[in-house]
């Protein structure tokens, strides 16, 4: 049976990946999935920045699917750890794609190491509060669809 840490955590993974997309790709512009590897090249970018919001998609929905599978589960438990996990998205993201492989960075130019690191820094911080959030959230009997609470 799936558990509400690992829903928690790739619907995290899928809501963090939509939030740098939408909010870092689209609407401030800073930088596209490859635009480290390919910066004048419009096309790729937004072939790679679809396929990326294709596989936040994907682990939406599995995400949900595990929740299903998991209910009932406490709120605040299931929101800490989607909060883990979009803190886990920044940190792996972060990692592969700005410091290792340089696809891309938080924002080009001047200080783009400061903002890469702080793009990290709020990963792990995510992590910390929302594994802190899911602990405390673990300590409060989950409602049943009744309204009763259960014990599991």
């Amino acid at each position: 049976m799936a558990s509400t840490r690992s829903a928690g955590l790739v619907l995290g993974l899928g809501i963090g990946g939509f939030i740098d997309g939408i909010v870092l790709h689209q609407l401030l512009q800073w930088h596209h999935m490859l635009s480290g590897w390919y910066p004048a090249d419009a096309h790729v970018n937004m072939l790679a920045d679809g396929l990326f919001h294709l596989l936040c998609l994907v682990l939406v929905v599995a995400g949900v699917a595990l929740l299903a599978r998991a209910a009932p589960v406490g709120g605040r438990e299931l929101t800490g750890w989607v909060v883990a996990g979009w803190g886990a998205f920044n940190l792996v993201e972060g990692v592969v794609d700005h410091l290792v492989l340089g696809v891309h960075h938080v924002r080009h130019g001047p200080y783009q190491l400061a903002w890469d690191l702080a793009f990290l820094a709020l990963g792990a911080l995510l992590v910390v509060a929302g594994v802190l959030v899911a602990r405390s959230g673990r300590a409060a009997p989950a409602r049943t669809a009744a309204g009763r609470t259960g014990g599991a």
